[in-house]
Parts: structure tokens; C-alpha cells; sequence
């Protein structure tokens, strides 16, 4: 019987249920301690935050249903990373997911912890079924423009796949490629497999940034990621250019063209 069992014990067991109507769980509910009865309301808590993760990750499955039902199969999701940094390259990947990938707090890669994107990348990495990478450097980007040079990114991520896939979901871009699509305003936070690339993205990115760092120390590029920080404009003023920075982009241009006087 539950009444013979320690509050320790049953926190143990407690541990090991999983659905609201177990019976042990209701045996609980109605012992009379009142250790008792907080280990079931931290039970109800937890499992009413971990349905409302799962709820959220299926919301995001949506598109993804939609074009399954559709007779799509082999579906890539698409993102992009650094379109607005003053230095460094812009990053994009393309994911292609089973159709049983589950990955609760999969999310928008700028609204998850570092720690968790690394756990969220090799895990993205072991179960889809193929990932690709596309990145343009400086260089490319003052040559055609961040617009452009985004699109030919991606073009060059979905071309690293090692499967053709049949329909593209894309974050809020369109590609010229002789494949079906879909872009989504927001698709990182509305898609699973744009999601998934804009994990694989962030994550590839800021792995280069931190070897620019350790490059150029006196810039903290692996802390602000090439953006446009009172540490990374103070450094521009004080050391100049390096070979990472994009010299199309204000303040950089003007740096650039005081150095040609």
C-alpha cells in the first residue's frame, strides 16, 4: 500500500510516471500527507510544462503535415545566419528531417541558450537524413549584396544535401531553383525543419567567429559575432580592417575609405 511508503519513495517512483491517469498517481492524490500531496502537485506542474513543449512542437509540425499530405516527401528546411553583422561570412543550412523527428524546445536558434543549441546540433546532426551548409564570405557579400549573397548561400546549402529534395521550406526568402516552395515570415519559430537549420546555421557561424576571434583577440569576435558593438566599433577606430569585414556596410565603409586617404 502507498500509505506504507516513504515521501522518498514515492518521489522515486513519481520520477517514472508519465501519464495523469496512472494509478499510482491517483493512489497518491488521494493519500492524506501533505508530502504526499506537494510531490503531486510538482508532478501536475511538470508535466503540464512538458505537454505545452510537446503541444508547441507539433503546432510547428504543421507545414510540414500539410505538404506530407500533399504527396512531398523529401522536405528542406532552410535558414539563414548573419545578414546584419559588420564582419564575417553569411551562414545558411538546409535540413532534411525524418518524419519522426521529435525534438522538444526546438526553436528560433536566437532563443536558445548556447549550451542547448550545441546539444540541439549534434542531435539535429545524427537524426536527419541529410544536412547542408552554404556559406559566402565578406568578399562575395560587398561584391553582390547581403541579399544576394544570402541567396546564393542557401542555393549552395541546398546543393550540399546529399538528397535531392523534393519541396523547400524557407525563411522568409525565395530561391531560383526548380523546386517547390514555401516561405515562411518567421519560419523559424513556425517550422520544424527551418528551425533545425537555423540551429545548424547559428551554430556553424558562431564556431567561425570564435576562430576569428582567436585570430584578431582585440576585436571580441567571439563574443558579439561580428555585429556592431560598442567593443567591435571601438576596436574598428583603434586597429582598423581585418580581412572579415564586410567594407560595403556603414560604419565599415567609411573606416575603409579613411584608410585609402
Amino acid at each position: 500500500m502507498i500509505t506504507a511508503m516513504s515521501i522518498k519513495e514515492i518521489s522515486l517512483k513519481l520520477k517514472t510516471i508519465r501519464e495523469p491517469e496512472d494509478s499510482f498517481l491517483q493512489k497518491c492524490r488521494e493519500d492524506g500527507r501533505k508530502g504526499v500531496t506537494d510531490l503531486v502537485n510538482k508532478w501536475q506542474r511538470t508535466y503540464e510544462k512538458e505537454q505545452q513543449v510537446r503541444d508547441a512542437f507539433t503546432e510547428m509540425t504543421e507545414f510540414e503535415r500539410q505538404l506530407r499530405k500533399q504527396g512531398f516527401s523529401i522536405l528542406a528546411g532552410i535558414d539563414e545566419v548573419g545578414r546584419g553583422p559588420l564582419a564575417g561570412p553569411v551562414v545558411t543550412s538546409a535540413v532534411i528531417l525524418p518524419d519522426s523527428f521529435y525534438l522538444p524546445g526546438l526553436n528560433d536558434s536566437k532563443k536558445i541558450p548556447e549550451s542547448k543549441r550545441e546539444q540541439f546540433y549534434e542531435m539535429i546532426f545524427k537524426e536527419a537524413i541529410s544536412v547542408g551548409v552554404g556559406v559566402v564570405h565578406s568578399e562575395v557579400i560587398d561584391e553582390i549584396n547581403i541579399y544576394q549573397a544570402t541567396k546564393k548561400a542557401m542555393v549552395a546549402a541546398v546543393n550540399d544535401l546529399s538528397e535531392l529534395p523534393d519541396h523547400l521550406l524557407i525563411d522568409a526568402m525565395e530561391l531560383d531553383v526548380p523546386i517547390p516552395q514555401l516561405s515562411l515570415i518567421k519560419g523559424d519559430a513556425r517550422s520544424i525543419s527551418i528551425s533545425a537549420a537555423s540551429i545548424i546555421a547559428k551554430v556553424t557561424r558562431d564556431r567561425m567567429m570564435k576562430e576569428y576571434g582567436e585570430k584578431y583577440p582585440e576585436y571580441g569576435f567571439e563574443k558579439h559575432m561580428g555585429y556592431g558593438t560598442s567593443q567591435h566599433l571601438e576596436a574598428l577606430d583603434i586597429h582598423g580592417l581585418t580581412p572579415w569585414h564586410r567594407r560595403s556596410f556603414a560604419p565599415v565603409k567609411e573606416i575603409a575609405a579613411r584608410t585609402k586617404e
